[in-house]
């Protein structure tokens, strides 16, 4: 395993074997920062459902592998302190002239199929640029699609099937995991593989959450502070290095 990208690093001690991510102290100087994941959601025509969670997954990777948000880089002060504390994502839709004013803020773009997002740098959330607060954070939702198999060498996040999410909860959740992914794979600076997003089937659920609560066999999983949508501690997602280790039963 290489070693991972020196601000996703700040994350692999606390997902590792035996660790427990939702047990992070409050941040030490008071201070609550979020990232802003922009989905852009057009009246018509609307983004396929999951082209878009595999855009939000993919684009909060993306900061934390870009070179800017290493040390000694323009985004290190701002995206190091956020990963090493609770990494809480607030998504938000934009459309049109919204859209366009989101794209000159600093962060990174990615398109999958016709859906795009936007990840932009975290921050403190009472501080939060005018173009993003005016974004609204309701009316998400998108009509369920049927996106076939994932390529099967693919990072792959599995949404949970007993938790009921919106379009943009679920957004935040699949960033989460493929951060974790990417530290506990070791994950280098430019790396940011475009990730699929499936929903779990009941049995690949039961199979693979027990390891992925454990930080064990390369399945990391995401529990929820509970703030919104979920009850506390509820694991919303899991994630996988290649989609094939999913796909059939474990050795």
């Amino acid at each position: 395993m290489t070693a991972p990208a020196p601000v996703l690093a700040l994350l692999a001690g606390r997902y590792g074997a035996g660790a427990r991510g939702r047990d992070i102290a409050p941040e030490a100087d008071g201070v609550v920062r979020a990232m802003p994941v922009v989905l852009r959601i057009e009246r018509d025509p609307l983004p396929v459902r999951t082209a878009l969670l595999e855009a939000a997954a993919t684009a909060a990777l993306a900061v934390c592998t870009d070179p800017r948000a290493q040390p000694g880089g323009d985004w290190h002060d701002a995206v190091a302190p956020w990963v090493d504390g609770r990494i809480r994502k607030i998504a938000r839709r934009a459309r049109g002239a919204h859209w366009r004013a989101v794209a000159e803020l600093p962060g990174v773009t990615v398109r999958v199929g016709d859906a795009e997002v936007r990840a932009l740098l975290p921050g403190p959330v009472d501080d939060v640029p005018k173009v993003v607060a005016r974004l609204q954070i309701g009316g998400t939702e998108l009509p369920a699609d049927e996106p076939g198999p994932p390529d099967p060498d693919a990072p792959l996040v599995l949404l949970s099937p007993h938790a009921e999410m919106t379009v943009g909860k679920a957004a935040a959740q699949v960033g989460h995991a493929t951060m974790l992914l990417g530290a506990a794979a070791g994950w280098p600076v430019g790396a940011a593989p475009v990730c699929a997003v499936r929903t779990a089937d009941p049995a690949t659920w039961a199979r693979l959450a027990p390891p992925a609560d454990d930080g064990t066999d390369g399945v990391v999983g995401v529990r929820d502070a509970g703030f919104t949508e979920v009850a506390p501690g509820t694991m919303t997602c899991l994630a996988v290095a290649h989609a094939a280790f999913a796909a059939g039963p474990r050795r």
